[in-house]
């Protein structure tokens, strides 16, 4: 196969993937009597960032940081201005604080962490990645704990990402084999997109960390994006903004983690501080915006699409 065409391919066999994984995952949890709020904790958010977990994860052992950790960082951006944008033009999101504040609140958090450690400890080693990776474990287990003990609106909201998911009416079996057979795919999509990423890199003379930031950055949040815009056309555009939260959470401590843990990170000599600034900046903005008017106006959309594709003017020119 070309390397053109492995990009071509790679993107595609891992929006195919991780749908079905997502889906095959949903389905098997149901039968087993699952609940709800459990799934939208745990699958719905990690599967939907697997395609970016095995992209950095396959990027960082063939010798390309600059892609692993774009990638990270581009689909962090991408995930606020581009999916929240997108998703707010086809239908205003609705904003409860009650069931966003403590979300939002880890997503910064995690960005602040994430951009000191990549600027003030030159990279993500097997030690931090480890903490990040126990961080998001113990973060998981105490928001399902608290959501159990006593019905809030964030609980209705994870269980309400979980209800969007449509899992097909299968058996167990049947839902498990699903399941593999999406991640099988995804990561033969993530070897093909890394490949072609680095091959587009030296064939055009581009960064590893443009071609993270971008291509394959936004290949890899494709899964997101397509659930974001489904769920506002559903008229649960609440949820497209829930789940860019659990995305992001997931993206910095479980992707940045377990890449860091196989094969320690450097921070790439590529990725400039104007990236790192844009992600946090994206981040900041987010907050104000979602809890200014208890909700994300079209025209508020349609700001975060135009500062998504002036930055990736700013990357390409």
């Amino acid at each position: 196969m070309s390397p053109a065409l492995a990009l071509g391919v790679g993107l595609i066999a891992l929006v195919l993937g991780g749908e079905l994984l997502v889906r095959g995952a949903v389905a098997a949890a149901r039968r087993l009597d699952v609940s709800p709020l459990l799934i939208g904790v745990t699958l719905v958010g990690f599967g939907t960032s697997t395609p970016e977990l095995l992209t950095s994860v396959q990027a960082a052992l063939d010798g390309a940081p600059g892609i692993a950790v774009g990638n990270v960082v581009g689909s962090n951006i991408a995930n606020i201005l581009l999916i929240v944008g997108c998703a707010a033009l086809v239908r205003p999101i609705a904003v409860d604080f009650r069931a966003v504040r403590r979300d939002a609140g880890a997503m910064l958090l995690a960005a602040i962490v994430a951009v000191a450690v990549l600027l003030g400890l030159g990279g993500v080693g097997r030690g931090v990645g480890a903490v990040f990776v126990l961080a998001l474990i113990g973060y998981v287990i105490w928001t399902y704990r608290a959501e159990k003990r006593r019905p809030q609106p964030s609980a209705e909201l994870h269980a309400a990402e979980a209800n969007t998911v449509q899992g097909p009416q299968v058996g167990l079996p049947a839902a498990l084999a699903l399941a593999v057979g999406g991640l099988a795919l995804t990561l033969l999509g993530a070897g093909w997109l890394v490949d072609g990423a680095i091959w587009l890199a030296r064939a055009f003379g581009i960064s590893e960390s443009v071609i993270g930031l971008t291509v394959v950055a936004v290949g890899t949040s494709l899964p997101e994006l397509t659930a974001g815009i489904v769920a506002a056309i559903r008229g649960h555009s609440d949820v497209a903004l829930g789940n860019v939260l659990g995305s992001n959470i997931y993206n910095v401590l479980g992707i940045l983690g377990v890449t860091g843990m196989v094969m320690p990170l450097g921070t790439p000599v590529d990725l400039t501080l104007v990236d790192l600034a844009v992600m946090l900046g994206a981040t900041v903005l987010l907050l104000p915006v979602a809890l200014s008017g208890h909700r994300i106006s079209r025209a508020e959309g349609s700001v975060f699409v135009a500062l998504y594709a002036g930055y990736i003017g700013y990357l390409t020119l």
